[in-house]
């Protein structure tokens, strides 16, 4: 399994615009073959010291079965339409591609968390 993050920069006030054409095309990707997840989401204000706000993006999460999968979702004439919809709303993308982090322990795969170094709180 795969995840891909697709992070989606658009011109300021366009996000409406942008997420009315993304929903034309969910039903179809998520009866693509190899389909495990696909959605929108935005940025959450946390106060987070580490955390990257983007007010005028989106970002979409997948999660396919394979590359393989991704790749004959991209070739998908669905995903043409929408990427020449939005051609002129968007002004910057990049993809992520990732793998989920396993080891074995006690004959289990287990899942990993990696811990972040956040500053200490104060107070």
């Amino acid at each position: 399994m795969i995840h891909v993050l697709a992070f989606i920069e658009l011109k300021p006030g366009t996000r409406s615009q942008f997420l009315a054409e993304f929903k034309k095309i969910v039903p179809a990707v998520r009866a693509e073959d190899g389909c495990i997840a696909y959605g929108a989401t935005q940025d959450l204000a946390t106060g987070l010291p580490v955390q990257q706000l983007a007010p005028d993006g989106v970002v979409i999460v997948e999660q396919w079965q394979s590359v393989a999968h991704l790749k004959a979702h991209l070739a998908q004439p669905h995903m043409a339409a929408c990427f020449a919809s939005t051609a002129g709303i968007r002004t910057g993308t990049s993809v992520r591609v990732v793998v989920p982090i396993a080891w074995r322990c006690s004959g289990l795969i287990c899942l990993v968390r990696l811990s972040l170094p956040y500053p200490a709180r104060s107070g």
